[in-house]
């Protein structure tokens, strides 16, 4: 098992009052696997992906990937964990603006330690597989809204990660871009065999994925609830 959620539960608090966003989550994630998580705003989707993803912790519970409870690594494992075993996609691609695609989808790799040549290399490779070798010199302010996130999910996969998280990664694209981009992220879990959680709300996306689970008021659940 690659990624296990064992009775994850998170709870912020507001002076005297309790907020229980996530309640006793349970996930398995396999290697290679393709899920989707789906739920309205608000349903807690965002914060099960970054506890997740190390960028918040659990009140209670365990997350553990392959064998390892990282909810109790110190801020440095976790960044170091991140940069070399998991990629990023978010709604918003958060491109650095005064860098190229080229030079955006090379960070990751420069900060694990890569030599420029080897790292330009890798970008360049990704590039052309998302359909954008004829723009790896454009900056984030020349590209298209379904430019700008095809280098976003090159930049995620620049490490070779086990497993991405996408949160809402077809939120901010109009309806012919998002199915582009659904059909290249389900077309790179197949090629790759990286394992890719996706939230969102859209259950068009979900369709297309073989796994779909449902976030309702803190809880998963196997299918859409009946409202």
């Amino acid at each position: 098992m690659l990624m296990e959620c064992r009775r994850v539960s998170r709870r912020y608090q507001d002076g005297d009052q309790y907020l229980d966003v996530l309640k006793d989550i349970d996930l398995q994630i396999a290697a290679g696997e393709m899920l989707a998580i789906v739920g309205s705003s608000g349903s807690g989707k965002s914060t099960l992906l970054h506890c997740m993803g190390g960028l918040d912790r659990p009140t209670s519970g365990e997350i553990i990937y392959q064998g390892r409870a990282i909810h109790q690594w110190h801020a440095n494992q976790l960044a170091d964990w991140r940069n070399q075993e998991l990629g990023f996609i978010y709604q918003f691609h958060h491109l650095l603006p005064e860098f190229t695609a080229l030079e955006n989808v090379a960070m990751p790799l420069l900060i694990a330690g890569k030599a420029v040549p080897a790292a330009q290399a890798r970008a360049q490779q990704l590039l052309e597989r998302v359909g954008l070798s004829q723009r790896q010199h454009h900056r984030p302010a020349e590209l298209s809204g379904g430019e700008r996130q095809r280098v976003a999910i090159a930049r995620a996969l620049a490490n070779q990660p086990r497993l991405v998280l996408a949160d809402e990664p077809t939120g901010n694209l109009d309806d012919t871009t998002a199915e582009q981009v659904v059909d290249l992220l389900v077309e790179l879990n197949q090629e790759l065999e990286t394992a890719f959680v996706i939230v969102t709300h859209d259950q068009a996306l979900a369709a297309k994925l073989p796994r779909t689970l449902t976030l309702h008021h803190g809880q998963l659940q196997p299918r859409e609830p009946v409202l």
